[in-house]
């Protein structure tokens, strides 16, 4: 059976990175914490639960953990209508169902933020299965989110698809092989020594790889 194929949605399939990154700023500048903008997307793809104390301490999250987090979402919704899908994000999708892969999108956002974005891919048809926040105990880089992607497509082989050094790093305690593609702002470098097996410069570029070989011998090396 082809590998399922577990892709990370935001900054991997649709434009979001630098919208949370922006969302992020705001919340904790509201509360009079200001941060560069650079050190924030660093950050992002990780848990929100890990985000405060990562950027700006342990006393910050002990005080202001829950407020930022709290502020971070309604400030991201108010720019959610400007994310676009990733150019041939919804194409790949598609060509990956019809040559057999089951196709598992795995996020931790909301059911309702999950929705939204496949249907902005128009990608209902082609979608197996995804997860929610409701689906994981312990965010990226901890493996649980790709165990339940797993899960939902019935377990098997599978490879994940990811934009950030976080996805990949879950990924490799999924001890799952990953494919890295550089939209998230990411470096390659970066998104290999995480454990990406490949990286592509975009969703474009992975799709044009996949029309002349197959997604298991991309990650085998031999594509």
């Amino acid at each position: 059976m082809p590998p399922t194929a577990i892709f990370d949605i935001d900054g991997t399939l649709v434009d979001t990175n630098y919208q949370h990154a922006l969302a992020w700023y705001r919340a904790f500048r509201q509360h009079g914490v200001v941060l560069p903008i650079w050190q924030i997307h660093r950050a992002i793809g990780i848990g929100s639960d890990r985000v405060v104390e990562m950027l700006a301490g342990e006393q910050i999250e002990q005080e202001l953990g829950e407020t930022l987090r709290a502020a971070e979402g309604p400030l991201y919704q108010e720019m959610i209508d400007e994310v676009e899908p990733m150019k041939d994000a919804h194409e790949l999708l598609r060509d990956l169902k019809r040559s057999g892969h089951a196709v598992i999108l795995a996020s931790s956002a909301e059911e309702q933020e999950a929705e939204f974005y496949i249907g902005l891919l128009d990608a209902k048809e082609f979608v197996d299965g995804y997860t929610t926040s409701a689906d994981v105990k312990e965010s990226k880089p901890e493996p649980d989110i790709v165990n339940a992607a797993i899960d939902k497509a019935g377990g098997g082989p599978a490879v994940m698809i990811g934009d950030s050094t976080w996805d990949c790093k879950a990924a490799t305690r999924a001890k799952l092989p990953s494919i890295g593609v550089l939209t998230g702002g990411f470096s390659e470098q970066e998104l290999t020594e995480a454990g990406a097996t490949i990286v592509f410069a975009s969703v474009e570029h992975l799709r044009e790889h996949l029309s002349t070989t197959n997604l298991q011998d991309t990650v085998s090396g031999r594509g």
